[in-house]
């Protein structure tokens, strides 16, 4: 239903501690630019924390909130009550945990508020049990530990996700695309045109946009079979397989594809393989509480010692240094440890 002239939407944008800030104004940009172009306070927002203090994020800036989580459970018997209740998350979001915002968040479903997350909000969202068996969108950074924690949830790779009135996108600029959806539910798309006019925004993209660049773009590789391989492997980094296998329909010998390999990637098929596999477990350390043990299943190794002594050859540290080194440097990008070329 399209909004009227005589009705506002009212947006409550809850800050986890070290939450992205780029996300959040991009959210926020695109409902101020919303009511430029249709000229009336359309969308109006507030600020909201655990205790309704100010709140950091990760860039270092900090923000004033207008209420705590316990008001804002007072305003959902009022008129004060938000249409939308928005969750910004991002770095450490899962050290972040708060029983009460996760009970806010049902009651916001509840009495029918429709509820987002921006960023790793996902996160939020599901931890409050929010996302069972429904379509959500997380950062790619934390793909990896969210569907190895939360596995009812359907995680798609694309920049957003819409289902029903639950909300989700990947952060960054995605917020500004997830904002236009919904605006353009609102009115038209004679006010999203206008809303890119003023952002400098070239079109909107669809939700199913890819969060990362083509394979072939970030790492510059060409040849169309080492890209068909690669695509392969990422989808079975759980169950490897074996080079045989994944080389089956190619129609090259074996010789021939490590060839290609070495001439693109400067290794061997099983070596990037492997590269692959230990990515995905630097990630699942530094963004979860998983036992090492299981993160050497969740990323097919078959013993932990094994999956240990591939990580020390690769990153120079063990998996549990790694864990310990990204917890002690927490206000710094997670990185496991430095490459040890």
């Amino acid at each position: 239903m399209k909004m009227t002239s005589a009705e506002q939407r009212l947006f409550a944008f809850y800050l986890v501690p070290d939450f992205t800030m780029l996300a959040f104004s991009s959210a926020v940009e695109a409902l101020r630019l919303a009511n430029a172009v249709v000229g009336y306070e359309a969308y109006a927002w507030r600020v909201v924390s655990s205790d309704g203090g100010k709140v950091r994020a990760s860039c270092g800036l900090t923000l004033e909130a207008d209420n705590s989580v316990t008001v804002e459970r007072q305003h959902l018997g009022s008129r004060l009550r938000p249409s939308v209740s928005v969750i910004c998350g991002g770095k450490n979001v899962e050290r972040h945990a708060d029983r009460a915002a996760d009970a806010w968040l049902r009651e916001c479903r509840n009495r029918g508020v429709a509820v987002a997350g921006l960023c790793t909000g996902a996160h939020v969202l599901a931890r409050a049990g929010l996302l069972d068996e429904r379509k959500c969108a997380i950062h790619w950074e934390n793909h990896p530990g969210f569907i190895e924690r939360f596995r009812a949830a359907s995680v798609s790779t694309g920049i957003f996700e819409v289902d029903g009135s639950i909300y989700t996108c990947a952060g960054g600029t995605a917020s500004f695309d997830m904002m236009l959806h919904i605006i353009g539910r609102d009115f038209d798309e004679s006010v999203v045109s206008g809303i890119c006019e003023l952002a400098l925004v070239d079109r909107v993209r669809d939700p199913g946009e890819r969060q990362r660049l083509p394979f072939a773009q970030r790492v510059g590789v060409q040849d169309p079979t080492v890209m068909k391989l690669v695509e392969k492997m990422e989808r079975s980094l759980t169950e490897p397989m074996q080079v045989e296998e994944l080389t089956a329909s190619i129609g090259l010998s074996r010789r021939q594809i490590e060839r290609l390999f070495r001439n693109e990637l400067r290794c061997s098929p099983a070596r990037y393989y492997l590269k692959l596999r230990l990515e995905r477990a630097q990630l699942l350390l530094v963004q979860s509480a998983m036992p090492v043990v299981e993160v050497a299943i969740a990323c097919g190794f078959v013993s932990a010692s094994h999956f240990s002594k591939c990580y020390r050859e690769t990153f120079g540290c063990s998996p549990q240094e790694a864990r310990g080194r990204s917890i002690k440097a927490r206000s710094t990008r997670p990185v496991a440890c430095a490459s040890a070329a």
